[in-house]
């Protein structure tokens, strides 16, 4: 369970960073979230859970999947506005 609680708070964090549009502390929490969910993976393979646990983790789940989804709503401005400097200095360059 600490490795779904840790996953969770690096979410959280990410959104705030999000909120603030500090967009190298959202990656550094997304790469956080990727080794979380590794250690993870190894993990589920020999540990068990209660039915308790089973209930926390699909609270904690759902958090993340919400944290997630804030995430991605205030990326998306941020991602098209890069996609449109990109492609304008690939137009450039390539004149």
């Amino acid at each position: 369970m600490d490795c779904y609680r840790a996953i969770e708070a690096a979410s959280q964090q990410m959104l705030e960073a999000a909120q603030m549009a500090d967009w190298n502390e959202v990656v550094r929490y997304e790469g956080a979230c990727g080794v979380l969910i590794e250690q993870l993976r190894q993990r589920a393979l020999t540990e068990t859970m209660t039915a308790a646990e089973r209930t926390d983790k699909t609270r904690i789940m759902q958090q993340i999947l919400r944290n997630d989804a804030q995430v991605r709503l205030l990326i998306e401005p941020w991602v098209g506005e890069l996609d449109k400097l990109l492609g304008a200095r690939m137009a450039k360059e390539m004149h």
